[in-house]
């Protein structure tokens, strides 16, 4: 019979492997505290509030106080929520805000809670389940759950289509944040249009502009996305193919479009965007994830999340190191490329076409 381990290092495996094959349970109990809306509610109440007050505000009949105690304590001890005691001494526990919680607030300008409920939706969560199918015989993860691709399924679901582009929308405003402090020479010197490629709803181009009104903004995605963009001022909104033709600017940005696609895709991409812009002036900004499988930088273990991310839910797409994106860039024309550091998960990759 095979003697059993009892070392240190041989018990502290065992717990890492029970806490990974749990860790689903983070991100539900993360989902149920944005359905609840509980960071919410002890925001609207101004300060830390207990349990039986929370319970009281979810909006049911007869809540159930002992599975909303459990939940609770694993956010209290992931640090989502804190809890403090109450100082009139009757034993009670105070839920408050954290740093963490305050980007669970749905009322807020700058919220993930839409991107928490998009990709912990069971639709979003199927394809992680065929990974080991793709291993075995290739094929994309979400048209083996759905039997179809992510885009026509948008396409033909209009709820589901509601969904994603509201969780995209949400990342676009906080990385538009991001992207407008990180790089306002860069806009400065945008003397003209600019044009978001892939840009959703238009949440990026939008911020963008507010901050710049010298230039004049072209949000352009397909037509079922652009069909539900609202109006903006300095805006227009274009619909199209980007792997037919962009329209013509000064510049180009994309948010998070070429880690949905294969390197060939990339390639046609970013050709037709330097066919949009002027050869000696023209530029195109890049928001995308610079892998670091050895990086100790506080995103690095999100860049690595994010690229099996793109295994469940892109149309071969992947994360690339700063190798990959140098070689596609020079297959497209592009050169020369500065990679700009901003307070967000991901980098600007500024690229010329000479």
């Amino acid at each position: 019979m095979e003697a059993i381990e009892t070392s240190d290092e041989s018990l502290r495996g065992q717990v890492e492997i029970w806490q990974h094959m749990f860790s689903f349970a983070d991100s539900m109990a993360l989902k149920c505290a944005v359905e609840l809306r509980i960071a919410d509610i002890i925001n609207t109440q101004g300060g830390p509030i207990t349990l039986s007050q929370l319970a009281s505000s979810i909006g049911s009949p007869s809540p159930g106080i002992s599975y909303l105690s459990r939940i609770m304590r694993l956010l209290v001890r992931k640090k989502i929520f804190a809890a403090y005691h109450d100082s009139n001494g009757n034993g009670e526990t105070l839920y408050g805000l954290t740093h963490s919680s305050r980007w669970l607030l749905r009322d807020s300008e700058l919220s993930l809670a839409p991107m928490i409920l998009m990709e912990n939706h069971p639709l979003l969560m199927a394809p992680w389940h065929c990974f080991s199918q793709c291993v075995k015989e290739g094929g994309i993860a979400f048209k083996i759950a759905h039997g179809k691709e992510i885009w026509d399924f948008a396409l033909q679901n209009p709820e589901f289509n509601k969904l994603f582009n509201d969780g995209l929308a949400c990342t676009s405003k906080i990385i538009a944040r991001a992207i407008i402090s990180g790089y306002k020479d860069g806009f400065s010197s945008i003397n003209g249009s600019l044009v978001d490629v892939g840009g959703g709803t238009g949440e990026l181009i939008n911020e963008i502009v507010k901050s710049y009104p010298h230039i004049r903004g072209i949000n352009f995605d397909l037509p079922h996305v652009v069909s539900t963009a609202p109006k903006f001022d300095g805006i227009s909104h274009v619909d199209g193919d980007m792997f037919q033709a962009i329209p013509k600017a000064d510049a180009a940005i994309m948010k998070f479009v070429l880690h949905d696609w294969s390197d060939e895709d990339c390639v046609k991409i970013l050709s037709n965007c330097r066919n949009a812009i002027p050869e000696k002036t023209g530029k195109v900004l890049i928001t995308e994830v610079i892998v670091k499988p050895d990086g100790n930088d506080l995103s690095d273990d999100t860049g690595l999340d994010f690229d099996l991310l793109m295994i469940a839910h892109s149309t071969g797409g992947k994360e690339r190191t700063e190798v990959e994106w140098k070689k596609i860039l020079e297959e497209a024309g592009f050169p020369r490329y500065n990679i700009i550091n901003i307070p967000a998960i991901p980098f600007i990759i500024e690229a010329f076409p000479q």
